[in-house]
């Protein structure tokens, strides 16, 4: 069967299992756009408002269905808006392919119209990345584009190609299989014997009195939710997850701590400090976790388990290095874990949980016109009873979600992790709502980060999908401001935002929307969205300088934190230095 090269980028999505491309099109794209005309009843394309949202969206989508997403852009300067979602990806380990256009062939390297070298631009962002100049190549190179994207550790791949190539017709023959020679999806460490390995970690986990699980997005990559529940269910070892941990354990588990970190709950972090034993599974000791490498858990041995043998080591030294599938590894290693309990382990930690407890926020007799945003938070987990996905942006929202919404189902929050790109939560939901068509989503942002993303409102109402959108508004840039406040002494260079009014701006685009500023408003425009059948933007006007607590300051140890304090002394919004 004789196809272009364009009918052969849609033949490949479709054989890949890819019915979803988010994209913009454009002049060296064109062709593609073209042929995707006679494939609309078997291809979605979502028309996103800038490229960046684009791969974004893949990213979200993803996440919440465990599928490569797939995004496209013309050359130049579409394609290199895609760059920052490609590193967001790169950043957080999500499969998805981009395709995007380029100049002819003979054009290349002339300068011209449009032309950049897209794949030199994404070599550090991407996990692999090709150049396409000749149609005979083009189906094998899309094979192997997915192929790589979603084996061993997941990340963004990039296949740039000619117009030209596009254009030209080949006789199609759809690609079976993939063997690349030299690429081992999971590279094993040198003279690595997994079985001794696995009975070395037995004998330390066994041994120990003061152990804690940390949970990483690696059990979601390898689908290992339940092998880590039956370990912690017959080991009686609690868990401390990373940001993008959360979801590999529901919430309500009496040993899930729950987030640990730069903004983890304070007796989370004081338990890693005193703990005798890590076992990280599927996490990388990102310094938003660690805190001061030569302070970290000083006392404990590291067990650590992950997919890619780069990351053992590299940040925590190990004493037990195992590269694999965290899902493999656990089914190896259940079988030789004792039945135990580490009940004088677990009073000390809650001991400390009390504590934090004293200085929560929420346990305060708060007059009904101060709102903050973990009211808002806590009343979106309320009022969907924690049955929905939620996507945020990054900051001071991001951190108070973690803290106030108890997540009850699997893989439920996503979220920027390591690159922290503001304006993630409204392409993010759109991504999400594709992906979970029947769940209920909430976009979590703040002032800042949602002006980021204003144009993708367009996109939900062209595509009618029914998103909540919570605005949560300081006018200030909130986390950027908090260092400036506890480190610059409280210098607010270019940090306080002016914002538009958002029931305006929302009006303007055909949706509905809501503001409160009182925490009785509060519950009742919460209640008005969730029954609204379409898109709602909800705005709730925020108090201006509250701070995230608990907070570890760069440079300190994980357990030396600037808390709130407790809730008789005040209002709860000042640290205890």
């Amino acid at each position: 069967m004789q196809l272009t090269g364009a009918q052969i980028i849609w033949e490949t999505l479709l054989q890949q299992g890819a019915t979803l491309v988010f994209g913009y099109p454009g002049g060296a794209i064109l062709p593609a756009y073209d042929a995707l005309y006679d494939y609309q009843d078997r291809i979605r394309h979502v028309l996103v408002r800038h490229e960046e949202n684009a791969a974004l969206a893949a990213d979200s989508y993803a996440r919440a269905t465990g599928k490569v997403g797939v995004c496209m852009s013309t050359s130049g300067p579409g394609a290199t808006n895609l760059v920052t979602g490609l590193a967001n990806a790169m950043m957080d380990s999500s499969p998805i392919v981009a395709i995007t256009g380029q100049v002819s062939s003979h054009l290349v390297g002339t300068d011209a119209f449009q032309e950049t070298d897209v794949t030199g631009v994404t070599i550090p962002v991407t996990k692999h990345n090709y150049l396409v100049t000749d149609v005979n190549e083009l189906a094998q190179v899309l094979a192997e584009a997915f192929y790589i994207a979603r084996s061993g550790r997941p990340g963004p791949v990039l296949v740039d190609i000619c117009k030209d190539v596009q254009q030209k017709l080949v006789e199609y023959e759809p690609i079976t299989s993939v063997h690349l020679k030299g690429y081992r999806a999971i590279k094993p460490m040198h003279k690595q014997d997994v079985p001794g390995l696995v009975s070395q970690a037995a004998t330390l986990i066994n041994q120990a009195k003061r152990p804690i699980i940390l949970a990483g997005q690696g059990i979601k990559h390898g689908n290992a939710h339940g092998e880590l529940c039956e370990l912690i269910n017959k080991a009686g070892i609690p868990v401390a997850t990373t940001l993008l941990g959360i979801g590999v354990l529901t919430e309500d588990h009496p040993l899930n701590l729950r987030m640990m970190g730069m903004h983890g709950e304070a007796y989370v972090n004081m338990a890693i400090a005193n703990s005798d034993l890590l076992i990280a599974l599927g996490m990388r000791f990102d310094d938003r976790v660690t805190g001061n490498l030569a302070q970290y858990a000083k006392n404990a041995k590291v067990i650590h388990v992950d997919i890619d043998a780069a990351e053992i080591g590299k940040n925590v030294p190990t004493d037990i290095g195992i590269v694999g599938n965290v899902k493999d590894v656990l089914q190896q290693l259940i079988p030789q874990i004792d039945n135990g309990n580490h009940r004088d382990w677990l009073s000390t930690i809650n001991a400390w949980r009390d504590d934090t407890k004293s200085r929560d926020v929420l346990a305060q007799d708060l007059p009904d016109n101060m709102l903050l945003v973990p009211h808002v938070i806590r009343a979106i987990w309320e009022a969907t009873k924690g049955e929905c996905t939620i996507a945020t942006d990054v900051g001071q929202n991001q951190m108070w979600e973690t803290q106030y919404f108890q997540h009850i189902r699997k893989n439920q929050l996503i979220t920027s992790g390591g690159l922290g790109t503001m304006g993630f939560a409204l392409p993010a939901s759109i991504g999400a709502k594709l992906g979970r068509p029947e769940d209920e989503v909430w976009a979590i942002a703040g002032d800042g980060g949602f002006q980021m993303s204003i144009p993708e409102l367009a996109t939900l109402v062209q595509e009618k999908l029914n998103v909540k959108i919570a605005i949560v508004n300081n006018h200030f840039l909130g986390m950027v401001r908090q260092w400036q406040d506890l480190m610059h002494n409280k210098r607010y260079s270019q940090t306080q935002m002016w914002t538009p009014n958002f029931q305006t701006l929302a009006a303007a685009y055909g949706i509905k929307g809501l503001r409160a500023t009182t925490q009785t408003e509060m519950r009742q425009i919460i209640a008005e969205a969730r029954a609204h059948d379409g898109p709602v933007l909800c705005e709730f006007v925020v108090e201006p300088e509250m701070n995230v607590f608990p907070m570890v300051m760069p440079g300190k140890a994980l357990d030396e934190m600037a808390r709130r304090q407790p809730a008789a002394l005040g209002t709860g919004m000042d640290a205890v230095k």
